[in-house]
C-alpha cells in the first residue's frame, strides 16, 4: 500500500519542477540571446551625403551612432584620394572606426546601346571595381543609368542579360560583385520581373540584385512578388519609408523617410527576404532635405534607433 504525501513532500515536488522549468527557460533564453541575427544594419552615406562631411568624417559619425557596416558613395571616396589620401589610408580609417565596406554606390553607364559609351562605362566600373576591391570592398551598386531618363528607349532584356553578364565577369577579375539595382522611376529595369529577368538570363552564378522599398512601390511591383526571388539573389536590401502624403506617380527620392515614419510595408517585407543562413545587409538610403538640415550625428543616430525598432521581434 503507497503511502500518503505529504504536504513537505509536495512542496518539495513543486519547487523542483519550479526550478527545472526555470533552468530550462533560462538556458532557452541564453540561446536566444546567442543566435546570430537575420540582418545587418547598415548605413548608406546618402543619409548623410547634404551634409559634406567627406569620406572620413561620414564614417566617423555612422561608427559614433553604432554602424559597422556602411555603403559608401564612390565619388566621395575618390575625392579623397585626389585630396591625397590613399587606399591603404582608407583602409585604416574604416578599421580605426571599426567599419566595414557592404557595397558602394556608383553610376557607370554599362547597359545603354551606345556601343561606345558603354565601352567607357565598362572602363569606368573596372577602374572604380579595382579602387573598391582595394579598400576592401566586395560589392558595388550598378543601376541602369544612361537608361534613366524619361523617353530614354526601352532596352531589349536579353541584350541588358548580356551586359550584365559582361560586368559580371568583371567582377570574377576585380573580385567586385555587381548588384544589378532597380530604380522604379526608370524606364528601364523599374520593375521587379525586368530586373530578376536580367539576371537570370544573365547565366552567371554570381547574379544578385539590389532592391529597395521605395523603389518597389515607386516602379509598382510592390512586395507581393518577393516570394518568387530566390533567397541568394538579395544580399543588400535598400531601407526606407514613404508616407501616404504622396501617390506612386509623384514620390521621388527625396520623399523617403526614416523607417516608421510612413506606411511601407517594411516588417512584412522583411519577413519574406530573411534568410535562415546567412544575415541580408539593410542599408538604409534617404535623401531627405529636411535631414540634412540636421546635424549629422543626430541623423544617425536616429538612424540607428530606427532601424533597431524596424527588425526587432522579426
Amino acid at each position: 500500500m503507497s503511502q500518503p504525501v505529504t504536504r513537505r513532500q509536495t512542496l518539495a515536488a513543486l519547487t523542483a519542477s519550479v526550478g527545472a522549468i526555470a533552468v530550462s527557460s533560462s538556458s532557452e533564453t541564453m540561446a536566444n540571446s546567442k543566435a546570430p541575427s537575420a540582418f545587418t544594419l547598415c548605413l548608406n552615406m546618402s543619409t548623410i551625403r547634404g551634409h559634406k562631411l567627406g569620406f572620413v568624417k561620414e564614417l566617423e559619425v555612422a561608427s559614433k551612432a553604432g554602424f559597422r557596416s556602411v555603403e559608401i558613395w564612390i565619388e566621395t571616396l575618390q575625392q579623397y584620394l585626389k585630396n591625397g589620401g590613399t587606399t591603404a589610408d582608407a583602409r585604416k580609417v574604416l578599421k580605426d572606426n571599426g567599419i566595414n565596406v557592404e557595397n558602394a554606390i556608383g553610376f557607370a553607364p554599362w547597359i545603354v546601346d551606345d556601343t561606345e559609351a558603354r565601352a567607357k562605362g565598362l572602363d569606368q566600373l573596372k577602374r572604380e571595381m579595382e579602387m573598391l576591391a582595394e579598400v576592401g570592398c566586395k560589392r558595388v551598386a550598378t543601376p541602369p543609368i544612361g537608361a534613366q531618363t524619361p523617353g530614354s528607349p526601352k532596352i531589349d532584356l536579353y541584350k541588358a542579360a548580356e551586359r550584365y553578364r559582361a560586368i559580371l565577369e568583371l567582377g570574377d577579375k576585380t573580385g567586385v560583385v555587381p548588384q544589378l539595382e532597380l530604380w522604379g522611376f526608370s524606364p528601364n529595369l523599374s520593375r521587379l520581373s525586368e530586373v530578376m529577368f536580367v539576371a537570370i538570363e544573365s547565366g552567371h552564378p554570381s547574379a544578385r540584385v539590389l532592391l529597395d522599398i521605395y523603389h518597389l512601390y515607386k516602379g509598382g511591383s510592390g512586395s507581393v512578388g518577393l516570394p518568387l526571388v530566390g533567397k541568394s539573389a538579395i544580399e543588400v536590401f535598400h531601407v526606407n519609408d514613404y508616407t501616404a502624403d504622396f501617390p506612386r506617380e509623384k514620390i521621388t527620392d527625396a520623399d523617403r523617410v526614416f523607417p516608421g515614419d510612413g506606411v511601407a510595408p517594411i516588417r512584412d517585407t522583411l519577413k519574406i527576404i530573411k534568410r535562415s543562413d546567412k544575415p541580408i545587409v539593410l542599408s538604409l538610403e534617404v535623401f531627405n532635405k529636411s535631414y540634412y538640415a540636421q546635424d549629422a550625428q543626430t541623423v544617425t543616430n536616429t538612424a540607428m534607433t530606427k532601424m533597431k525598432s524596424m527588425i526587432a521581434g522579426i
